[in-house]
């Protein structure tokens, strides 16, 4: 603006002094004048905004100053070695009286200087815990400032609310009804009144509600915090009415499913439902603790389930598979991946179940290698036409399936397991289970019909009873057969003398008056000399677990593969040493895993074991599969599963005492 003013003025003098120099000087004077006033106006102007500029970072940086003095964060400035080169007023008073500037951080405070270790690569808000206080911490890594902010008042608040949702639980006596059969009325009375009496004793105890709905039937309310009080007690109810009730010739055993962390009654009551359910297909006598979507916690679980089944059940279960094979087209039955005798037994078993209702089955077994007794067993099956046609691959058994088909799992109830879970998700809607392990949390979500019984020696022991609620006009077991899920039964009760019961010999005479051919079976169960000697070696590498004297483990070679069957025969075998009650395999399996075969007389509890690491299985008998690991790093998992789960007993096995 002012070089334009410029330029005008010195070409108006320019055209006054051309006309009149009189006018030319007047104007000279004017113009003059005029600029003399605009630039000392434009100078005033430039130093006002200067001095407001300079006014204003000053108070900008003051407010800067004053936030870091004044607001209620903490702000911590460390060098390069760590050494505390300032801290603000707001966060000096939680350092005590100390101190600081020139300090290392470790020096001063060893618990915030292991806090800082840990989430010092964190570029994100932490909430971490610092003398007692709770705080979000952001650490800006370039800077080397931390800053910290003390929410304790507001975790409390949530902590609080947390504490007081409320837990559902559904209490279930196991075996009531049979007990009862054969007691007086007046014995039941005093049972009922003594189970009731402690339960409520147990309620008062810990400050919860719990209220009998029917003979065998409770239910109880919680708060979460009380919950919580009650799983550090680690449920020592079930012990006190289970041995109380024993001594008096009557063990009763308790079942519990507890549902958390849900604001809605109604998904509380069926989340506990479906815990119960957990718990009673694990074999009772114990309690699982689950929120929607977490991981269940168990509790209890520590005794060989007692045998609650019924023939009355095996006859409603062959009539209800009966009901599903009139209403499919095609049936397809598969066992577990690296399949078993038990497995390949318990599927031959429903292919004759499948014939006897006329309706066609395919057996599922993949392609490979097995070991040597199931290697023979699935050889030996190619010799008979008829079923030689219906053993299919998975691939094969894909392009068969269609939305009328039912598909049979046996041996086993985690959809990841089978032959094929390519197959299960294909069928997922039409569905049924068979099996005698103990249920874990994986499982189908809507099976169409389940038979668990873990109180069973075999599945093949399932379906052999399930055989004389035929008819009478259907073609009898053949001798294959027979000689098959024989052979699953004895393999599984390591010769009749593991989880074996009245009901157990049953099935082994029905099979045998079938004409189970006990020679064929010594030939099926015949170890070639590799398996052997790679049973032997496995053997000779056996270390006594630090602390354990009882368990001993075996962590095989990086670099060789061993087959898990042989893996498990190992742990069998170690188990015959004297003083031994539990013994675990560590191997590599043929499906580039990392397997553990695990193993006890009963007295260990394995299974618990197994679950801490992924698995599961019976409490005396359990496996599990890990992926992404070294032998080294499975080997330290394992003995940490031992000593936090023996550490979880303690308590308890002290209190026995």
């Amino acid at each position: 603006m002012a070089l334009a003013l410029t330029v005008l003025s010195i070409f108006g003098l320019v055209v006054s002094f051309l006309y009149d120099w009189k006018s030319g000087v007047l104007f000279l004077v004017f113009v003059c004048s005029l600029l003399s006033y605009i630039f000392k106006k434009m100078n005033d102007l430039s130093v006002s905004t200067d001095n407001y500029i300079s006014d204003l970072s000053y108070r900008m940086h003051r407010g800067e100053q004053e936030t870091l003095l004044e607001m209620p964060v903490g702000v911590l400035m460390i060098s390069e070695t760590g050494v505390i080169e300032w801290v603000n007023p707001y966060l000096t008073p939680y350092f005590g009286d100390q101190d600081l500037l020139g300090k290392t951080v470790e020096e001063v405070n060893e618990e915030l200087s292991d806090i800082l270790e840990n989430n010092w690569d964190n570029p994100d808000y932490a909430t971490v815990k610092w003398e007692d206080h709770y705080f979000t911490m952001l650490i800006q890594k370039e800077y080397r400032t931390i800053y910290m902010m003390d929410i304790t008042k507001y975790y409390q608040i949530e902590k609080d609310y947390n504490d007081e949702k409320i837990a559902v639980g559904q209490v279930f006596l196991d075996n009531y009804d049979e007990i009862t059969q054969s007691m007086t009325d007046q014995e039941i009375s005093n049972l009922n009144n003594y189970v009731t009496n402690e339960l409520t004793i147990w309620a008062q105890k810990f400050g919860f509600f719990i209220k009998q709905v029917d003979e065998d039937h409770y239910i109880m309310m919680a708060y979460s915090k009380v919950l919580k009080d009650i799983e550090d007690d680690k449920f020592s109810i079930l012990d006190e009415i289970r041995e109380s009730t024993s001594k008096q010739n009557y063990p009763v055993t308790l079942s519990i499913g507890i549902a958390y962390g849900e604001d809605n009654l109604n998904d509380l009551s069926e989340q506990a439902q479906s815990d119960l359910d957990l718990a009673l297909g694990r074999g009772g006598d114990q309690v699982v603790v689950k929120a929607k979507d977490h991981e269940a916690r168990f509790y209890g679980g520590k005794t060989n389930p007692m045998e609650k089944r019924t023939r009355v059940r095996a006859r409603m279960i062959s009539q209800a598979l009966q009901e599903l094979f009139k209403e499919a087209d095609t049936i397809f039955v598969q066992g577990h991946s690296q399949p078993d005798m038990d497995s390949i037994g318990a599927c031959l078993g429903i292919h004759r179940l499948a014939k006897m209702n006329n309706k066609h089955c395919y057996v599922v077994i993949p392609d490979g290698t097995f070991h040597s007794d199931v290697q023979r067993l699935i050889d030996k099956t190619k010799e008979d036409e008829t079923l030689a046609s219906d053993i299919i691959t998975p691939e094969e058994a894909l392009q068969l399936a269609d939305d009328n088909s039912l598909l049979i799992m046996v041996d086993h109830s985690k959809p990841s397991m089978s032959v094929s879970e390519d197959l299960y998700n294909r069928l997922e809607s039409k569905v049924m289970i068979i099996d005698h392990h103990r249920r874990g949390e994986e499982f189908p979500e809507n099976p169409v019909l389940v038979y668990i019984e873990p109180y069973a020696s075999s599945t093949c022991e399932l379906i052999t009873e399930m055989f004389e609620y035929q008819s009478q006009d259907a073609e009898p077991v053949s001798k294959l057969e027979a000689t098959a899920m024989l052979t699953g039964i004895f393999v599984d009760t390591k010769q009749f003398t593991l989880r074996t019961g009245t009901r157990t010999f049953d099935a082994a005479s029905y099979l045998r008056s079938a004409g189970a051919d006990s020679e064929e079976m010594q030939q099926f169960m015949r170890e070639n000399p590799d398996a052997y000697m790679a049973r032997m070696h496995l053997i000779s590498m056996a270390k006594v677990v630090e602390g354990h004297e009882n368990m001993m483990y075996v962590a095989g070679e990086e670099d060789k593969v061993y087959d898990p069957v042989t893996a498990a025969q190992a742990a069998d075998s170690m188990l015959n040493m004297s003083g031994v009650e539990a013994s675990y395999v560590i191997s590599h399996r043929p499906d580039d895993l990392i397997g553990i075969s695990a193993r006890s007389n009963g007295e260990v509890n394995v299974q618990r074991v197994m679950e801490e690491l992924g698995g599961g299985g019976h409490l005396s008998s359990g496996a599990t599969q890990i992926s992404d690991k070294t032998i080294e790093e499975v080997e330290h998992m394992l003995l940490d599963s031992i000593n936090e789960v023996k550490s979880e007993e303690a308590p308890e096995e002290s209190e026995d005492n």
